[in-house]
């Protein structure tokens, strides 16, 4: 593939992992704002179902649940069939599940849709990530991966404020028939390039990449998969708790700072848009440093943030919204570079799938865990037990071995 293709694919991957992330997320501020309990002033029609923000969000489990499961036979497809071919599908699947999600008469049929995104959506990181991997292990995979995680997570923070004023605007079916379509869109010149590409035959196969992991003993590799399998476990949990809560937590907990509808959605937007900036540098630091240590710093620092959360409110909690929110999408492109390294490339996209199942599998139970939790308790307790998980990450960082996870000394 000529430098020019490469960097058009790398462009497609990227908004690929923008719209994996925003689509997935619209139901999460849809529900803060049709919810009957709802604090800030919203300027949407009236909810259509009388129900709590702890009543709706259940309806997303399944969606969430699918967005991890689904993880593995996509990865499976990908090795055996074609890695731009899932890329389609997933562009167009998860495109039109949206728009079905803006046709939903009731919450059920909205749960139907959602989980449907969740169908498509778990098409990309397995097949995505292993796209932006190969061909770069000896010149670096931290910077690129990087790029392409603050593309997911400037998804995760267009989600709320693009869809906060679609509902205020448009209503909140508007929220998921527009993006829906423009997904639908991308995917239609994505398919261009890729016909394109595949009659100048260029498009490599995905069990010839162009350079492999290298050899590592049972032994160390049991123990990476091992601690990639915990942390990933824990980090899941926290991602999912903090990316899908964060409008709610803003709408109880900023005060004076967010009074409309758009207002959080505005806070929100910049607090996930200035944390993504995180994994640049994260990316940058596993290329030249040890991932071990710069692993173990970044989930330190991301349990004494939880913990000063706790009882925070108005511009003191914004502060540490920024703060715990940079170490949380910082510690993204950590562990998909350690697969990246020891995995081979004919089974990269399932060695990744794997690790997005039980990512994903942990954030379909996140969902009804925050709800159980901020009906009962509140978000102090959410935060007290992040500030448990991360310093459980903490802990199991340090038992990565040195050998195997660093990059490869360039030829």
């Amino acid at each position: 593939m000529t430098d020019k293709q490469r960097r058009t694919e790398f462009f497609f991957v990227n908004l690929g992992h923008f719209f994996d992330h925003y689509l997935i997320l619209i139901f999460a501020t849809v529900a803060v704002a049709i919810a009957s309990d709802r604090r800030v002033v919203m300027t949407a029609p009236p909810p259509e179902w009388a129900m709590t923000y702890a009543e709706i969000i259940p309806y997303s489990v399944a969606g969430f649940v699918a967005f991890g499961v689904f993880s593995i036979p996509a990865g499976w497809l990908a090795d055996k069939w074609s890695r731009p071919g899932m890329m389609v599908a997933f562009f167009l699947g998860m495109g039109v599940a949206t728009m079905l999600a803006a046709l939903a008469q009731t919450p059920w049929h909205l749960a139907v849709a959602v989980t449907l995104i969740g169908v498509f959506g778990a098409i990309y990181h397995p097949v995505g990530i292993a796209m932006v991997v190969e061909g770069r292990l000896r010149s670096g995979t931290g910077v690129p991966l990087a790029i392409n995680g603050v593309a997911g997570n400037l998804g995760v923070a267009a989600a709320p404020l693009v869809t906060l004023f679609a509902i205020e605007w448009l209503g909140w079916r508007a929220a998921f028939l527009i993006p829906g379509a423009v997904s639908v869109l991308v995917g239609l010149a994505y398919l261009l390039f890729v016909a394109r590409a595949r009659r100048a035959a260029v498009v490599t196969p995905a069990a010839k990449a162009v350079e492999d992991a290298p050899d590592i003993d049972r032994a160390t590799l049991i123990r990476i998969f091992f601690v990639i399998f915990i942390t990933a476990s824990l980090g899941g949990f926290i991602f999912q708790s903090t990316s899908f809560a964060l409008p709610k937590i803003f709408d109880e907990r900023l005060g004076g700072l967010a009074t409309s509808g758009q207002a959080v959605g505005w806070w929100t937007f910049f607090v996930f848009a200035a944390a993504s900036v995180a994994q640049l540098w994260v990316g940058y630091r596993i290329d030249r440093a040890s991932i071990r240590v710069v692993f173990a710093v970044a989930a330190g620092l991301q349990a004494l943030f939880f913990f000063a959360m706790l009882d925070l409110d108005g511009l003191a909690a914004l502060v540490v919204a920024v703060a715990f929110m940079l170490t949380v999408f910082g510690q993204i492109p950590i562990q998909d570079t350690m697969i990246g390294r020891i995995a081979k490339g004919a089974w990269r996209s399932r060695a990744y799938g794997i690790r997005y199942v039980v990512t994903f599998a942990v954030t379909a139970s996140t969902v009804p865990i925050v709800a159980a939790i901020h009906g009962s308790y509140g978000f102090w307790a959410l935060f007290l037990a992040l500030g448990v998980a991360a310093a459980l990450v903490t802990v199991a960082s340090l038992f990565l071995p040195r050998a195997g996870i660093e990059r490869p000394v360039p030829a």
